[in-house]
C-alpha cells in the first residue's frame, strides 16, 4: 500500500492536436500577416514603381517633402523638377509620391 502511494501518477500521452497545436497556431498567424500586411504592401510598392517608371517630361508631381513641381529632365535615378520660374531642383526618383494632375481633378 505504501509503495502504491509513492509511485507518481501516470499522465496520459497528449494527442496529435495537442502536440502540434502551437505549430499550427504560429502557421496561422504567419498566414494572416501575409494576407493582410505583406501582400497589400508589395502590391502598393509595385504600383508606385510603375508610376515612377512612367514619369515623363512635363508631368506635375509632388515629392515626399511636399514640394510641387513639374518634371523637366529624367535620368536613371534622378529627376530635375521646376518648382517655380527659373527654380529647379534635382531629386531622387524614389521621392516622388503623387501625381499633382490627379489631385487637381478631384
Amino acid at each position: 500500500m505504501i509503495q502504491f502511494l509513492q509511485t507518481p501518477p501516470v499522465e496520459p500521452q497528449p494527442g496529435f492536436m495537442q502536440q502540434y497545436s502551437f505549430i499550427i497556431m504560429i502557421a496561422l498567424m504567419v498566414l494572416v500577416l501575409w494576407l493582410f500586411m505583406w501582400r497589400p504592401e508589395a502590391k502598393r510598392r509595385k504600383q508606385m514603381q510603375a508610376f515612377r517608371d512612367g514619369l515623363k517630361k512635363g508631368d506635375k508631381i509632388i515629392t515626399a517633402g511636399g514640394i510641387y513641381g513639374t518634371v523637366k529632365e529624367i535620368k536613371d535615378t534622378t529627376l530635375l523638377i521646376e518648382v517655380d520660374s527659373n527654380v529647379t531642383l534635382r531629386i531622387d526618383t524614389n521621392m516622388v509620391v503623387a501625381d499633382n494632375s490627379d489631385l487637381q481633378r478631384q
